[in-house]
């Protein structure tokens, strides 16, 4: 832990990963930084408080300048399944462009590592969301960053409805025999099981691979510390009240925001 003392910065403030990420990573009792995008910070709710945050846009390489200095590590979040190519929204640009300008930033402030969210390839996935993630994976490896990927499959908020078809995946997923083969990689997860995770995997600095799936966090959360993985809530926007802690963040975006049109 010590050698992670200086803070963990996340980018994806405001949305559905970033903030679970963040809200896991200072159960842990780490120190959280976040990047939001600007005019999101009342998305921030209790992270608000318990964060150092800050406003960037990760597609403009100019406004991301100096916000790694004295961060241990960054762990990017934004990215998004959806694209919409009439607005100037591909794949490409939302996935890999943000994830090359914020490796850019972690060379020029410093930050030796750098842990992407990427994605897991499965049947019912955009092949092109998932050639955007390779080539964001690739960049990182040329830069000559400490790359952790973690090849995440899609994730869910437990409690609230989805379709037959991805509980049904989700179950396989994590029952014997089909859990010994690929759909382990593949089915669905909750979100805050990924979330404690990754921040696990961020707070050790286990690299003892460069490519983490969701079997691989699952392990180091039995490995690491026993506690509930609801102490995490606490954080989250609507944590403290009634409402559902995902009530104010972005439906129809799970993994971040888009750059402006």
């Amino acid at each position: 832990m010590a050698k992670f003392s200086r803070g963990i910065l996340v980018t994806g403030g405001g949305t559905f990963l970033g903030d679970n990420i963040a809200s896991a990573l200072l159960a842990e009792g780490a120190k959280v930084s976040l990047l939001a995008r600007p005019g999101s910070e009342d998305k921030l709710g209790p992270l608000a408080r318990q964060t150092r945050w800050s406003t960037a846009d990760v597609w403009s390489p100019a406004s991301l300048r100096g916000k790694a200095r004295n961060h241990s590590a960054v762990i990017h979040t934004v990215g998004s399944l959806s694209a919409d190519p009439a607005q100037g929204l591909s794949y490409s640009r939302l996935n890999f462009v943000s994830a090359r300008n914020v490796a850019n930033m972690c060379v020029s402030d410093g930050v030796e590592r750098m842990i992407l969210i990427s994605g897991a390839s499965a049947p019912w996935i955009s092949r092109a969301y998932i050639q955007a993630k390779r080539d964001a994976e690739r960049y990182m490896r040329r830069l000559g960053l400490r790359a952790t990927i973690v090849r995440a499959p899609l994730l869910y908020a437990p409690g609230r409805g989805r379709p037959l078809f991805y509980r049904a995946m989700s179950l396989l997923g994590v029952l014997p025999p089909l859990s010994w083969l690929f759909l382990n990689r593949l089915a669905p997860m909750p979100v805050d099981v990924l979330a404690r995770g990754v921040a696990l995997l961020a707070i050790s600095g286990d690299q003892s691979r460069e490519v983490y799936f969701a079997r691989n966090l699952r392990r180091l959360i039995r490995r690491g510390p026993q506690q509930p993985l609801s102490s995490a809530e606490q954080f989250l926007p609507g944590g403290s009240g009634n409402d559902s802690p995902y009530d104010n963040l972005d439906e129809d975006l799970p993994f971040g925001w888009t750059p402006d049109a």
